[in-house]
C-alpha cells in the first residue's frame, strides 16, 4: 500500500532497538500531553537501567520537545494530508504513523498522548512478540451492541466475508505496538477505513474498529491498562495536573526533580472524601434546589488537597460545576445570575471569601471561550 514512504522488504536492516513512537500536531495542549507522557516513559526508564529505547515524535511543531531526548520528525500539512487518505480522516494518520516506524524497526509501540506510565516502558514492549497485537484494552464483544451504526451497517457485510463475528472484542487504540513481520495487520486496518468511512464517518472509533477487524484471528492481543494510565475520561482534570507540573518543570523536564514529581501526577480523582461530599450535601441544604448541585460541585474545587498537583484540579471543578448547571437550565449561565447565585446568603457563609476568586475565574473562562 503507497502511503508515500519507502519501506523495508525484510527485517534484516531493520533497527533492533524498541521504539515509542508519539504522533502530535494541532493545539498546544496535545503537545504538553505528549511531553508528560515522554516524562513519564524516561521516569520509568530508570527502572531498567543499560536497556536502549528510542523515543520518536512525528510533529507540526518540534519546539515543545528541544528540551527531550526524542527524535523529532516533521510532520508537514501535505504529509498529513498524504496519511489521512481519500477522505482526510485524520486518525488514520496514528497507523500510517507507526507503520512508518516498523518500515525501520523491529519493534514499535504508537501511544496516545492522554497517557503516563506507570513503569518502565520496555514493560510494555515485552509484550509485543511475533504473531501480538498490543492495545491499551480489551473491550466488549462486537454482538454486545447491536444497535450502533458499526454493527448495523457492517455486521452481516463482514461476517459474509469470513472477517468478523459478534465475539469479536473491541481494542482500545490508545496503544498499538507490533513487530516489524505484523506490520500487515495496518495495511488491512488502513484499506478497512478507506472502504467504510464514506458510510460511517460519524463512527468515532471507526479507526479502533478496523484495527480490531485487521487483528482478530489472525494475531493474539495483549493489553496494557496495568501499565500506562489512559485518561480519555476526566480529561481536563489530568490536563490540568500535566500543566501544573509543565509551570513547575517546564525549564528542566529531564531533571531528576522532575521524572520524580511524574510519579506524583496519580490517576486519582481529586475530589473530597465520602464523609465530607455528605458534609456539604447537608451544608447546601439551605440553598434554593436548583443551585445545589452548582455549590456542591464549586465545593469540590474548594477542597484541600495535600498533593500540589491534585490542588490544580480546583478551579477545573468549578468550570464543570458551571457547564454542568448550564446543561441542566439549557442555556448559558449569565453573569448576573452566577453572582446572583454566589451572593446567597447561605452560600456567602459556606465559601467566604473564595466567591470572589471562584466568579473571577468563571468570568475569565467565559470571554476565553468567546
Amino acid at each position: 500500500m503507497d502511503y508515500g514512504l519507502t519501506l523495508l522488504t525484510s527485517s534484516s536492516n531493520a533497527s533492533q532497538t524498541p521504539q515509542l513512537v508519539y504522533l502530535v500536531f494541532g493545539a498546544d495542549t496535545y503537545h504538553q500531553e505528549a511531553v508528560f507522557s515522554i516524562a513519564s516513559a524516561l521516569a520509568g526508564l530508570r527502572e531498567t537501567p543499560g536497556q536502549a529505547l528510542d523515543i520518536q515524535v512525528f510533529s507540526d511543531n518540534p519546539t515543545p520537545y528541544q528540551k527531550l531526548p526524542v527524535r523529532v520528525r516533521p510532520l508537514d500539512a501535505a504529509t498529513r494530508a498524504l496519511w489521512s487518505g481519500p477522505y482526510g480522516y485524520h486518525f488514520r494518520t496514528k497507523h500510517v504513523a507507526l507503520h512508518t516506524v516498523l518500515a525501520e524497526s523491529e519493534c514499535a509501540l504508537l501511544i496516545d498522548t492522554d497517557t503516563f506510565f506507570h513503569c518502565s516502558p520496555l514493560q510494555l514492549f515485552a509484550r509485543i512478540q511475533p504473531g501480538t497485537v498490543l492495545c491499551n484494552a480489551v473491550g466488549p464483544r462486537y454482538g454486545d451492541n447491536k444497535d450502533v451504526p458499526l454493527y448495523q451497517v457492517l455486521a452481516e457485510r463482514l461476517s459474509a466475508r469470513g472477517l468478523v463475528d459478534d465475539e469479536m472484542r473491541h481494542l482500545n487504540s490508545g496503544v498499538i505496538g507490533l513487530t516489524h513481520q505484523d506490520a500487515g495487520v495496518l495495511d488491512q486496518s488502513i484499506s478497512l477505513m478507506d472502504e467504510f468511512y464514506p458510510e460511517l464517518s460519524t463512527s468515532f472509533n471507526l479507526e479502533e474498529f478496523c484495527l480490531s477487524v485487521a487483528a482478530y484471528r489472525t494475531k493474539e492481543v495483549r493489553e496494557c491498562p496495568d501499565l500506562i494510565h489512559h485518561y480519555w475520561s476526566r480529561k481536563q482534570l489530568f490536563r490540568a495536573k500535566v500543566r501544573a507540573w509543565l509551570l513547575k518543570h517546564g525549564d528542566a523536564p529531564t531533571s531528576q526533580a522532575a521524572l520524580d514529581d511524574t510519579r506524583r501526577v496519580t490517576t486519582r480523582l481529586p475530589r473530597p472524601p465520602t464523609w465530607q461530599r455528605l458534609l456539604y450535601r447537608t451544608a447546601t441544604l439551605g440553598v434554593p434546589s436548583t443551585q445545589r448541585q452548582f455549590l456542591r460541585e464549586v465545593l469540590y474545587g474548594c477542597c484541600w488537597q495535600d498533593n500540589e498537583f491534585d490542588r490544580a484540579c480546583s478551579t477545573v471543578w468549578w468550570e464543570k460545576a458551571r457547564d454542568n448547571a448550564e446543561e441542566r437550565l439549557n442555556r448559558p449561565l449569565e453573569p448576573r445570575q452566577l453572582e446572583h447565585w454566589l451572593d446567597h446568603w447561605a452560600v456567602r457563609q459556606i465559601l467566604g471569601n473564595r466567591r470572589k476568586e471562584i466568579y473571577q475565574h468563571l468570568m475569565q473562562r467565559q470571554n476565553e471561550q468567546k
